[in-house]
Formats: C-alpha cells, structure tokens, sequence
C-alpha cells in the first residue's frame, strides 16, 4: 500500500513538472507592445543616456485620455523613464550632477512640467517623492507630423548643448541640456599634465634597476622633476647618482627626497631614503 502511495506521488510530481516544462516551452518570442529602448548622446565630454519603453498610438488618443491631462506621468511605458548624465549638467538652467534619474511629466493643454527625480528605479509613477526631486520646471510643446511610436531623440548638439525631444502623436516636447565642456576639459588637461612627470620617471627607475643606460636614465629623471618635482623622482635620481659611484650628489638628492617625504602623504620608501642618506653620508 504505502509502495502505491509512493508511486502515485511520483507520477504526479513527473507530471506537474513535464506539464510546467511543456507550458514554457510553448512560450513563443512575440514582440512587446512597448518595446525597450536607448538612445545616447556625447556633447562634448559628456554622455547622455536615456533608456525607455516605447508605446504605439495604436489608433488611440494620446494626450488628454490615455496620457490625461493634470497627472503625472512616467513619461513612457512600464518603469519610468531614466535619465543618466555622464557629468555634472544643466538641464533647462537647473543644475544637475552626474548620475541617474527618473523622469516624470506632468502634461497640460498648454505647457508640460519636466521632473528629474533622484529614485531612479522607480515603477511607474509608485513611491514618486517630490522632495527627490533634482530639478522641475515648465516647458511648452511644439505640433509635429504623427510619429507612431513614442521616440526621445537628440537634435542639434553641440559641444556644450544639446535638445533631448520626446516626440510621439503629433506632439515635441524639448528638453535644453547645457553642459561645461570648456570646465571638463581643462580638468582633464590638467590632470594630464600633472602626471606627466610619471613615465620619465618609470623610464629612469626601469633603466636604473636593470642595468640600463644610466646616462639616459639621468636624462629621463631630470625631465621627471622639470615637470614636478617629488619625493619618489628625486629619490630616484638619488639611486642612479649612487650607481654612477657619485655618492655625494647622491646623499644631496636623497636628502631633497626625504625632506618632501615628510610632507608628504604616501612616503612608503621613508625607511629606505633614510638608510641610504646615512650610508652615502659615510661613503662621500
């Protein structure tokens, strides 16, 4: 009886579980009546990123009904639309930092009110808290042929601006983006800059330690410390100096380099600078 009981159990477990096979397999790929969606956009250094999902008119009156009017809306299908910036920006005079937002709409007759929300994953307009808001403000849409489906897009870019335009019935809403290209770059070329001292002086150093050419090794770390002079490249010409038997000029450079250890925050080779600067002091 109980072997019965076992095997009636069995069979229906193996039935269940073929039948929940079957049903997934029978799942066809059929396309999504709103359909994931990303567009991206550089203006100058930075990147904006929109991802979305895309709702047809379908023969629907769009705004004023489906969209109504005085509501919040996720400004497309399922999750709320998000935005992403690269870097800081301005988005209609508001300034946004870098990062991700959801974008919410409250569409009228007449003008529209434009949201970047800070809870970027937000489930449609569910959990909306106003107080996340990044930047809000009003802007007025412009009649445009029928579009079918709804479309963000970017138009006349520029290395500091760009237009990020909702487009879908016979609707374009624009959305100004402003971003200091001129700022970012100069950041960029300063940081260049500032770490330029960093391959002579690997150059030097790798020379230095494998038996090189210690005249161009000499020639590499002088150029090192023309661009910045630190502890980590004077300790360097300190060591090639010592194996050119100029002790010295060795003890001197050292010294340099443990005077600007001290103020500085990474002096990890403190030990080393130190017990070279005694034993090339005894020996110059």
């Amino acid at each position: 009886m109980k072997l019965k009981v076992m095997f009636a159990a069995m069979l229906a477990f193996s039935t269940a579980s073929a039948t929940a096979t079957f049903a997934q397999q029978q799942q066809p790929e059929l396309p999504a009546p709103s359909p994931a969606a990303t567009v991206k956009q550089r203006v100058g250094l930075t990147d904006v990123t929109v991802e979305y999902s895309s709702p047809a008119v379908n023969g629907r009156k769009i705004f004023g009904e489906l969209v109504p009017y005085n509501e919040m809306w996720r400004t497309g299908a399922n999750m709320a639309t998000k935005v992403t910036f690269s870097r800081d920006a301005m988005v209609a005079g508001k300034a946004v930092p870098a990062g991700t937002y959801a974008l919410f709409t409250i569409p009228t007759e007449s003008e529209w009110t434009v949201i970047l929300n800070k809870k970027a994953q937000a489930s449609g307009t569910t959990g909306y808290d106003e107080k996340e808001d990044q930047a809000r403000f009003t802007t007025k849409p412009t009649t445009i042929p029928k579009r079918e489906r709804m479309t963000f897009l970017f138009a006349d870019t520029t290395d500091t601006t760009t237009s990020l335009d909702l487009e879908w019935d016979t609707l374009k809403l624009s959305i100004p983006i402003q971003v200091d290209t001129t700022v970012q770059a100069m950041a960029n070329i300063d940081q260049a800059l500032a770490a330029a001292w960093r391959p002579h002086a690997s150059s030097a150093r790798y020379l230095a330690e494998n038996n090189g050419d210690l005249a161009k090794a000499l020639t590499y770390i002088d150029k090192s410390i023309a661009i910045d002079e630190n502890w980590f490249n004077c300790w360097i010409k300190a060591d090639i100096l010592s194996k050119t038997g100029k002790n010295k000029d060795a003890y001197a450079w050292a010294k340099k380099s443990y005077d600007l250890g001290l103020k500085a925050d990474n002096f990890f080779w403190k030990d080393r600078v130190a017990k070279a600067m005694e034993d090339w002091k005894k020996s110059k």
